[in-house]
């Protein structure tokens, strides 16, 4: 059978598509005619999917593109976390807070509160941590930033804050290191938060919270002692924040040697202070008269200080004998330079 007879038993129609017939196209009248239309819109059909293949293709490649921009932008702000606006009466001072209230009195305040003012609210935010069981009181409670909170609770804005989780440990450390950065609290303030930190078991000993938080131990002894001043000789300054480093040596040897006398002075003091100046009021609370000394012109204490730091102190007990101590280190030279100046004193005291 021929070609020609084989084609004319084929039943083209049902190769063809269902849809309605188009009046406006010609139908081929032949056999071959209607093999070669079909393979003609197999093809079409076939590229059309093509180009629809390629466009997805080259959609799916677009959107590929932004999700890796995208994904790439979210790496950037790893660790990052969202600030947030809340009334400040939601949030309460720390534990751990060491701001005296005169510091929120000071010229330096007034400045940052008119700074928010301007600006209508707090730009750096503040960190705060979320209060376990707050019940009816604050949510919130500060890990730094107590001045800030301060300035926009009195102008009454809201707080500009970002949320963290923390332990008190983290939260001391957080703290500590923000205000340390920020240099702005006195040697009191910073007493006080060592102080805190140290009576609530965050540390097992100075030295190791020294440690943690990248803090001379010297230093941090020298704050704890005017932390822990007594409530009697804190009211005989002004304000606390008048207190110095440099004093603390003066202020340990005369608790040691004469508590009861320091808060009878401190009291005196309290009662009248005048115009006397802090420093006045240090030498005052350091160096008393001493009646039932044999040279009662000398005062109990002195210090020996060079540049601000405390060379030596020398202490004189109500028998009138002085003892010298010796606060830096001396090479072996000095050494013999103040052994040969101590037994020419001998030698004189002989004569």
């Amino acid at each position: 059978m021929g070609l020609k007879d084989k084609a004319s038993k084929i039943d083209f129609a049902s190769l063809m598509p269902s849809t309605a017939p188009n009046p406006d196209v010609a139908r081929p009248k032949t056999a071959p005619g209607a093999m070669m239309a079909l393979a003609n819109d197999q093809r079409s059909e076939l590229l059309r999917e093509n180009d629809l293949l390629r466009e997805q293709a080259a959609r799916a490649g677009e959107l590929e593109g932004r999700l890796n921009d995208a994904v790439e932008e979210l790496h950037t702000w790893d660790g990052a976390k969202a600030t947030r606006l809340l009334d400040p009466r939601a949030i309460k001072r720390s534990d751990f807070a060491n701001r005296h209230e005169s510091s929120f009195r000071s010229a330096a305040f007034e400045d940052l509160k008119r700074e928010i003012k301007e600006a209508g609210g707090n730009i750096q935010p503040i960190k705060v941590r979320a209060i376990a069981s707050p019940g009816d009181g604050p949510k919130y409670e500060i890990v730094f930033g107590h001045r800030r909170h301060e300035a926009c609770l009195q102008l009454d804005l809201q707080v500009l804050v970002f949320v963290d989780n923390l332990d008190d440990r983290a939260l001391f450390e957080e703290m500590e290191r923000e205000n340390r950065e920020r240099a702005d609290l006195s040697a009191w303030e910073q007493g006080v938060m060592y102080a805190r930190a140290l009576d609530r078991g965050l540390y097992p000993s100075l030295r190791q919270m020294a440690a943690a938080i990248g803090v001379d131990p010297t230093n941090l002894s020298k704050a704890l002692v005017l932390a822990r001043l007594p409530a009697t000789v804190l009211k005989a300054f002004e304000s606390p924040l008048d207190l110095q480093f440099r004093w603390s040596t003066a202020f340990k040897a005369v608790v040691e040697s004469d508590a009861a006398g320091l808060e009878e002075r401190a009291a005196e003091i309290a009662a009248d202070r005048g115009a006397l100046s802090p420093k006045e009021i240090f030498a005052r609370l350091t160096s008393p008269q001493v009646a039932a000394m044999r040279a009662p012109s000398h005062p109990s204490i002195q210090v020996f200080e060079k540049a601000g730091t405390t060379i030596a102190t020398m202490k004189v007990d109500g028998e009138a004998r002085p003892s010298i101590r010796i606060h830096v280190a001396l090479s072996a030279a000095r050494q013999l330079e103040l052994a040969r100046l101590l037994k020419q004193f001998v030698a004189a005291e002989e004569r």
